[in-house]
């Protein structure tokens, strides 16, 4: 396992693996000046099991992010996770544009546009 450096914070749009019930990927979500001091972050999970009727998740192509597979961000399960529950080093970073989807999935899930 590598050993995380000094200083070292997840940042928004990185993609890690959590240590949960077993292996699973998410990205961060929450702000970096949020990652760097708080004991947990926000994710959304993220899954390589295809929905083609929730429309809340948003397709992450194999390569983007870092990972092998093509895959989709949960959009709709929110959470957040203790900083110790994440492997350390980031499997990649998220595009530009793929992260913009996934924040208007998210403001859809939890319709903050309608506040």
């Amino acid at each position: 396992m590598p050993t995380v450096p000094s200083g070292w914070y997840p940042r928004r749009g990185e993609v890690y693996w959590l240590r949960v019930d077993k292996k699973r990927p998410a990205l961060i979500i929450s702000t970096d000046a949020l990652n760097r001091h708080a004991l947990d972050v926000n994710v959304v999970p993220i899954t390589t099991v295809y929905h083609g009727r929730l429309a809340l998740r948003v397709p992450i192509h194999a390569g983007d992010g870092g990972l092998s597979r093509d895959s989709w961000a949960k959009c709709d399960q929110v959470t957040t996770f203790e900083k110790a529950a994440i492997q350390y080093p980031p499997v990649g970073r998220i595009s530009r544009q793929t992260m913009t989807r996934v924040e208007d999935a998210i403001r859809e899930a939890l319709e903050l546009d309608r506040i």
